[in-house]
């Protein structure tokens, strides 16, 4: 969750196995259901979509296409499961550039408070800043020095407008008195090429991205969101340590369908999702990802609702805050 402004939270094809959505116990439908990625594939939102996706077949049964389509700072996928039939078959997963659209485009074609009907909330993480191996320094603090010494001259990788990696580097320019020079990518796997390359400064990226790049060493560590440090990143310090406590951000992931469809068409496809996160050989390689499934409790389709409303208006005054004009979605 984004605590603070968000509470404490294929261009290629993959088949997987998902359950019948009707109902609990019906029999599957006729069609092909799609999941719907709104980036690349191998980033962090890639990656969570087919782990959930994978454990869901084991208890559902039914064949599904998992696509990336990636663009318009997720808008194009958002559209698209919007505007499908509200029948269960397509299938959404995003964070929180669904809820900074409305504010970041002047064109969407969906209205975002009322085009979905929320499935279930996944897993939250923290966001961690990465940086290339060649930054001036040989420590998280003094990274944060050259930072602040840069100010715009630093350059921010982000995995699209209004992403997590977007909305924490504002988060961070915001707090150390800078608007942050940022550069667009379509997704945080192509951001992390060029970070490796040397050509791009930093990223603020999902746990369960950095991770790999941190533990390898082909990239610097320098700060992590989360209140304590991280068991996999224990030579990361957390942003209050850095003297950043404002910079204070998680995110997650939730699934959604188009507004009108079946209720027990969500319920069926709610409680795939919670069988699936309840395998506690998914919960481990979360956990080694560095982010966790959200408690039992809150993975209602009305508490992902509720998470969802309130978060709305938190992300509109972040954007905001950025100085970032509306545009055009393409």
């Amino acid at each position: 969750m984004i605590h603070r402004l968000l509470r404490s939270a294929f261009t290629g094809l993959g088949l997987l196995l998902v359950a019948p959505l009707t109902q609990a116990h019906a029999q599957s439908p006729a069609k092909t259901v799609t999941l719907v990625v709104p980036y690349a594939a191998g980033g962090g939102t890639d990656t969570v979509a087919r782990l959930i996706g994978e454990r869901m077949s084991r208890t559902l049964g039914q064949a599904v296409i998992v696509e990336n389509q990636v663009g318009g700072g997720s808008t194009l996928a958002n559209d698209r499961v919007a505007r499908s039939a509200p029948d269960g078959t397509t299938v959404l997963i995003n964070h929180v550039a669904l809820l900074a659209a409305p504010s970041l485009f002047n064109n969407l074609r969906y209205d975002t408070k009322t085009a979905f009907e929320p499935v279930g909330l996944v897993n939250n993480a923290p966001m961690v800043l990465i940086g290339r191996k060649s930054i001036p320094g040989a420590t998280p603090q003094d990274f944060v020095a050259w930072i602040k010494t840069q100010r715009d001259k630093a350059n921010f990788a982000h995995g699209g407008i209004g992403t997590n990696s977007h909305l924490c580097a504002v988060m961070m320019g915001n707090v150390l008195g800078f608007t942050p020079t940022i550069v667009a990518y379509r997704g945080s796997g192509p951001a992390i090429g060029d970070l490796l390359a040397g050509q791009i400064d930093l990223l603020w990226d999902q746990v369960t991205n950095a991770l790999p790049q941190i533990q390898a060493g082909t990239l610097h560590g320098i700060a992590i969101t989360s209140p304590e440090r991280l068991e996999q990143l224990k030579d990361v310090p957390t942003t209050a340590e850095l003297g950043m406590p404002e910079v204070s951000y998680s995110m997650w992931h939730g699934l959604y369908v188009a507004k009108g469809t079946p209720r027990e068409t969500v319920v069926a496809l709610n409680s795939a999702l919670r069988k699936a996160l309840s395998d506690p050989e998914l919960v481990e390689k979360l956990k080694q990802l560095g982010t966790l499934p959200f408690p039992d409790n809150e993975l209602t389709p009305e508490a992902h609702a509720r998470l969802f409303a309130a978060d709305l208006p938190r992300v509109a005054k972040l954007v905001e805050s950025s100085g970032i004009m509306a545009s055009e979605a393409k």
